[in-house]
């Protein structure tokens, strides 16, 4: 089955207002700022975003927040380099903020993938991010229930795609992104090489077509840190 899209543009069309979305990268690795940047052309509203940070800067999930986009950030790390997008309108209460250790995030979404619908942690018990959850004693340990996230869209970045969806990632830029991918109804992958069906050795694909709902080529992609040093502002 045949999964190329013609353009960034077209990949995210369909994304409704309201929707929930994952969002790969950590940090700038991994982060797909073309789909991103497309998105904030398209112009959904009410968005909830899962993602390992809230942005940085002027560009990426930054410029979502900037326009307007976001209801709530679902993340770890909301205040990372240049986080004042986020901040500014989280202080006047005009974002909301679920806040997930990294760890768990990254179980959450997994779980969510494999038809896990909760699990249990010792992280944050006895904390505030513990408050108002199941706990129960293991082992003599105390453990926090967690319940998985899924979502509507999922926006990855991979190194190397085929029509079929199948992708391998770049070392570090792997990170949440296969695990995204498998957590969404409908999962958007922008490649940098797309080559024919076949061409990927099957030991190699890491996030198998069945995950995969679109992609697009994206040949020379940019970084989101090159883009803050260069100062730059999307749209």
């Amino acid at each position: 089955m045949e999964k190329t899209c013609a353009s960034a543009s077209a990949a995210v069309a369909g994304i409704p207002d309201g929707a929930t979305i994952m969002v790969g990268g950590f940090g700038g690795a991994g982060a797909p700022i073309e789909l991103i940047h497309a998105l904030v052309d398209h112009g959904p509203k009410n968005l909830i975003i899962i993602n390992n940070n809230a942005g940085n800067g002027h560009v990426g999930i930054a410029a979502m927040i900037e326009q307007g986009m976001v209801r709530k950030m679902v993340c770890s790390f909301p205040r990372s380099a240049d986080p004042r997008a986020f901040t500014e309108r989280y202080l006047a209460g005009e974002i909301e903020l679920e806040l997930v250790p990294q760890g768990t995030l990254a179980e959450r979404i997994r779980a969510g993938g494999a038809g896990i619908p909760a699990f249990y942690t010792p992280t944050s018990y006895g904390t505030e991010l513990a408050e108002g959850k199941p706990v129960a004693e293991f082992d003599g340990r105390m453990y926090v229930q967690e319940r998985c996230l899924k979502a509507d869209y999922a926006l990855i970045k991979a190194e190397v795609g085929d029509p079929m969806g199948n992708l391998t990632y770049r070392m570090a830029a792997r990170n949440f992104n296969p695990l995204m991918a498998s957590a969404a109804s409908c999962s958007i992958a922008q490649v940098t090489r797309l080559v024919p069906a076949g061409e990927i050795y099957p030991e190699q694909v890491i996030t198998p077509g069945i995950f995969v709902n679109s992609l697009v080529e994206i040949s020379d992609p940019a970084q989101e840190e090159m883009l803050n040093r260069m100062e730059a502002v999307y749209p």
